[in-house]
């Protein structure tokens, strides 16, 4: 994994192992979001918007999630298979 993508995960994990596990679905996810649906997660070059994570990535998750590094995993491989990373 490139730093970018490392550096991305551990935000990803940081953010969402806030959240009340088991998640049945993503609006469950806001209350952990830092600044709401407005949440950025950027590392190095790479800026995805939390809203990104429901419309372009949403075909990766399957929700329910028992615990955020389920959910970072599916994310992680939904931006490597989109091209996110080099």
């Amino acid at each position: 994994m490139t730093d970018t993508a490392e550096q991305l995960r551990a935000e990803l994990l940081d953010v969402f192992g806030r959240a009340e596990y088991p998640v049945a679905e993503p609006m469950e996810l806001v209350p952990a979001l830092p600044n709401g649906p407005g949440t950025t997660f950027e590392a190095g070059a790479v800026s995805v918007g939390v809203m990104e994570l429901g419309s372009e990535y949403a075909d990766y998750q399957n929700y329910p999630y028992e615990t955020a590094d389920d959910l970072v995993g599916d994310l992680m491989t939904g931006f490597r298979e989109e091209g996110l990373f080099d």
